[in-house]
C-alpha cells in the first residue's frame, strides 16, 4: 500500500532540507543506510507512533540560481510551483515560515494558496530557539491557517510536537483495490523508454508514445494475462535529477512515481543504453532498495549499442561497478522500439516474484549459517567472542531474516553483508532485497 506523503513547503532558507533531514535521521525505523547507495535524500520513509509515511523536501528547488540572480519575482514564481505541488499530491502539507525574520510577502503568497486547498496544512514557525522568539510566532496567526507551532529544525525543539500533529491530520487509510496479479512497476528518467516498453508488452498504444522527455504524466495500470497469469503493469512518468524539475508538473511526476514503487511488488528500472548509467538512475536505483523491492534493471535501446562479443558481458562489469549495493538485480537487455527480448521482462520479473515469496526450511538456513561461520568466523573484541545461536526465516515479500546471538550490536556491517552473500549464494533470492536482523537470544522469547 502506498504511503502518505507529507510535503514541506516555504520560501528559501526557512530551514526545511534541515526539518527534513532531522525528520528521517532521527526517526529512521523504516529506512536503512547502506554503504554503496547513491539516493537522492529528497524523499525520506519514517513514521512516528507506529504511522509510516514519505516525507517530501520541496525545498532547494533551483535555489542557487535564485540566490544569483537576487530575483524575488523567481522566488515568488518557484515557490508558488512547490506550493501547488504540494497541494496536487501532498496528503499533509508542512508550511514553514521563518521565525526570525517574521512574516513576508511570500509567505503571504504561499498561504494564499494554502487556504484556498482542501488539504490539511500545519503552520511551522522554525529558528524559533529562545523563549522571545517563541513568543513572537503568534504573529503568524496573521497567515490564516490556524495554531503555529515554533520549532527550531536544528536543535530539534518542537518537533515531537509537530510529528503529532503530522499523525492527527494523516487521512484514515483506505483499502486500495487489490491489483490482479503481481504489480509490477515501470521507473526511470524520462525518455529511456518506459511507454514504449509498456505497449510492446501488451501490444497495443495503451500509452502515449514521443520523443518528449516527460510525455507520461501519471502513473497507468494495465492488466494483462502472462502465460495464464493476471499482471497489473504500473506506468509511470519519468524521475528527473533534483536540479533539473523546471515547474511544479514534473514534481508532480515525481511523487507518484514514488507511490508507485510503494505499490510494487517487483519493479522495472529503464536504463538507456546510450547513455549509461547515471546518477539520477542509482538514485532511483537506490530509494528501490530502501523499500525492500524486487527488482529487474531493462537496458532499453539495445538496438542502438554497436556491438562485438564482449559487447554484453563488458555491460554487465559496468552494472554490476555501478550497482554494487543492488548485487542481486539481474539485466535484461532489450530494445522496446523493435520488440526485441521484450517478453523475457516478464518472464523474468514473475521470477523475482517467486524469489520473493519463497521460503527456506529451518534445518537447511541453520546449516548453512553453522558452515558460514565455520568458513569465515566474525571478527570479535578480546575476550567476548560473537556467537551465533540459530536462524530463522519470519516473513517474504521481502524475505525476512532473524539471527540469534550473544552480542548483535558487535556484528560489523561487513559481516552481515558476507553471511547475506551467502544466503544467496546458497538458496538464491535473485532479483530480490532481504531483510535480516540480529537479535540477542532473550529478544526471541
Amino acid at each position: 500500500m502506498a504511503k502518505p506523503i507529507v510535503a514541506i513547503v516555504g520560501r528559501p532558507n526557512v530551514g526545511k532540507s534541515t526539518l527534513f533531514n532531522r525528520l528521517i535521521g532521527e526517526r529512521r525505523a523504516i529506512v536503512e543506510d547502506e554503504p554503496g547507495t547513491t539516493r537522492d535524500r529528497v524523499y525520506g520513509t519514517t513514521d512516528w507512533g507506529g504511522v509510516e509515511f514519505t516525507i517530501v523536501d520541496t525545498g532547494g528547488l533551483q535555489d542557487d540560481q535564485e540566490v544569483e540572480s537576487g530575483s524575488l519575482t523567481q522566488i515568488a514564481r518557484h515557490t508558488r510551483d512547490q506550493a501547488h505541488v504540494a497541494i496536487g499530491e501532498a496528503d499533509v502539507i508542512v508550511f514553514m515560515v521563518d521565525g526570525r525574520s517574521g512574516i513576508t510577502a511570500g509567505d503571504h503568497e504561499v498561504a494564499d494558496l494554502l487556504r484556498r486547498a482542501d488539504k490539511p496544512t500545519i503552520l511551522v514557525a522554525n529558528k524559533a530557539d529562545s523563549a522571545a522568539r517563541r513568543d513572537s510566532v503568534f504573529e503568524f496567526y496573521e497567515l490564516g491557517l490556524g495554531d503555529p507551532i515554533a520549532i527550531s529544525s536544528y536543535h530539534g525543539s518542537g518537533t515531537g510536537d509537530l510529528l503529532d500533529r503530522i499523525v492527527e491530520a494523516l487521512p484514515e487509510v483506505e483499502d486500495e483495490a487489490e491489483p490482479e496479479g503481481p504489480a509490477i512497476a515501470i521507473v526511470g528518467r524520462p525518455n529511456v523508454g518506459k511507454s514504449r516498453l509498456l505497449n510492446a508488452l501488451i501490444g497495443q498504444e495503451r500509452s502515449i508514445v514521443s520523443d518528449v522527455p516527460g510525455t507520461t504524466r501519471d502513473t497507468l495500470d494495465t492488466v494483462l494475462v502472462w502465460a495464464g497469469q493476471p499482471i497489473t503493469l504500473i506506468d509511470t512518468a519519468g524521475i528527473r535529477r533534483r536540479g533539473r524539475i523546471d515547474r511544479g508538473i514534473e514534481q508532480y511526476s515525481v511523487l507518484r512515481s514514488m507511490r508507485a514503487i510503494d505499490r510494487a511488488d517487483v519493479v522495472l528500472l529503464v536504463i538507456d543504453a546510450t547513455e549509461g548509467f547515471t546518477s539520477q538512475d542509482l538514485h532511483i536505483a537506490g530509494y528501490i532498495a530502501e523499500q525492500k523491492k524486487g527488482v529487474v534493471v531493462v537496458v532499453n535501446k539495445w538496438d542502438l549499442i554497436e556491438k562485438d562479443a564482449t559487447t554484453m558481458e563488458d555491460y554487465r562489469e559496468q552494472a554490476r561497478a555501478a550497482l554494487d549495493f543492488m548485487p542481486y538485480a539481474p539485466l535484461t537487455f532489450v530494445s522496446a522500439k523493435f520488440g526485441q527480448r521484450v517478453q523475457q521482462v516478464i518472464d523474468n520479473a514473475l521470477a523475482v516474484v517467486a524469489e520473493r515469496h519463497k521460503r527456506v526450511p529451518t534445518a537447511a538456513l541453520n546449516k548453512m549459517l553453522k558452515e558460514a561461520v565455520a568458513a569465515h568466523p566474525p571478527p570479535s573484541k578480546p575476550g567476548k567472542w560473537l556467537k551465533f545461536y540459530y536462524a530463522t526465516q519470519a516473513d517474504t515479500s521481502p524475505p525476512t531474516f532473524i539471527i540469534f546471538m550473544n552480542d548483535p550490536a558487535q556484528i560489523h556491517f561487513s559481516y552481515r553483508r558476507y553471511l547475506e552473500n551467502k544466503l544467496r549464494e546458497t538458496f538464491g533470492f535473485s532479483g530480490t532485497a532481504i531483510r535480516m536482523s540480529f537479535r540477542g537470544r532473550d529478544e526471541g522469547r
